[in-house]
């Protein structure tokens, strides 16, 4: 069954918001810790958020073995419980993609975002007949495109999208803005929601080019902070939205450093400081260094994010 106009147009709509890839937390024995997961996601929820995409980069989708992949996704959509969308990330191989696509909606997901293939030999049109190949062998799931390369235009995600009508959204990695706006325009503005796939420091620039949506990793540390970009972003206050940035930058500046080799670790070590999971990464991330790792502590205060950590131990207990 095809994905029929109405029900592409609630998921585009769904993808408007914050869409938060949680971290795959790890046991001290090293394989992944699924009832931690459900907790942090359902803490997500909690907080407000409504798109989860477990497997994504945050989550170490790379790192992770098939089955640990599939744990990751039913984790996460035990938490959801029809509160919160499932964008299950899915790549590899075609085959592992498609397989990983039926899994992710026999356990609910209505829609998955396809990683950018990491073959070390892509042209354009095989990128284009790989989407293809998986968002068909799905028709009834919405598709989101992750697209981390110049290489790709909008002219050829305008041509998978003839090809594969539930193509609903696009997450752009890039920092490019304007960039941004060439692609979404040359690939349809109106025809997907576009995300800014490179968090909070993209967001402003990239919603005044006609991204209606973010991805967070941030999120996972403080939802709060997400959500308040995009509630000022939506409200068209971007002096709001850049006092936001502000709060954000600093944690975000971690991240993105070293073409982002400490993204996930920067994450994971600020909920360890919180109580939340374990630090621990899987090569080839890293732990972080101790001066990292007070920087983070400093952040989390300007946060008051001990505060309400115990604060909701509190409440907890």
């Amino acid at each position: 069954m095809s994905l029929d106009a109405a029900t592409a147009q609630s998921l585009r709509n769904a993808l408007q918001t914050v869409v938060v890839v949680p971290v795959m937390p790890f046991a001290e024995d090293g394989t992944p810790d699924t009832a931690t997961c459900e907790r942090l996601a359902t803490r997500l929820i909690d907080g407000g958020i409504t798109v989860l995409t477990p497997n994504g980069n945050t989550g170490e989708f790379y790192a992770l073995s098939h089955a640990e992949a599939r744990q990751a996704l039913e984790a996460a959509a035990r938490a959801a419980r029809g509160r919160a969308e499932i964008l299950a990330g899915v790549g590899h191989d075609i085959a592992t993609a498609t397989e990983a696509a039926r899994h992710a909606r026999d356990n609910g997901a209505r829609m998955i975002m396809i990683h950018q293939p990491v073959h070390p030999y892509v042209h354009a049109e095989g990128w284009i007949d790989y989407h293809a190949a998986i968002a068909d062998a799905v028709p009834d799931l919405g598709v989101v495109l992750y697209v981390r390369t110049e290489r790709i235009t909008g002219g050829h995600i305008a041509r998978l999208a003839d090809r594969a009508p539930n193509v609903v959204g696009v997450k752009y990695g890039l920092r490019d803005a304007a960039r941004f706006a060439q692609v979404a325009r040359d690939g349809g503005i109106d025809r997907f929601t576009w995300l800014a796939g490179a968090a909070e420091l993209t967001a402003p620039s990239f919603w005044a080019s006609g991204a209606r949506g973010l991805t967070s990793g941030l999120a996972n540390v403080n939802p709060g902070l997400a959500l308040s970009m995009l509630d000022a972003l939506r409200a068209g206050d971007y002096g709001a939205a850049m006092q936001t940035w502000e709060d954000a930058r600093r944690f975000e500046e971690l991240r993105a450093a070293d073409a982002s080799a400490d993204n996930v670790s920067v994450v994971k070590q600020a909920l360890a400081q919180l109580g939340l999971c374990r630090p621990d990464v899987r090569p080839p991330s890293r732990p972080l260094p101790p001066e990292i790792r007070t920087e983070i502590s400093a952040i989390l205060r300007s946060w008051g994010a001990f505060k309400n950590a115990r604060a909701a131990a509190g409440a907890a207990s």
